[in-house]
């Protein structure tokens, strides 16, 4: 489970430096390396980005359990 943990926890920080160089420069990093927003690849690559973020919210839960 800690590995699946720590892939998640990747992913969004991918996800948040995405995000970030869309707000502050316009530029897509995902959309620059694989190929535009609208392939199926990226989109396939946005999926999973976004389903860890889904996933990452259950650290709240554990973080609550843990106190």
């Amino acid at each position: 489970m800690k590995t699946l943990d720590y892939i998640a926890l990747i992913l969004v920080l991918i996800g948040a430096i995405n995000w970030g160089l869309v707000g502050f420069f316009n530029f897509d990093l995902v959309a620059a390396l694989f190929g535009g927003v609208n392939t199926a690849f990226s989109r396939v690559i946005y999926a999973i980005i976004g389903i860890a973020g889904l996933y990452a919210i259950s650290f709240f839960g554990r973080l609550r359990s843990e106190e």
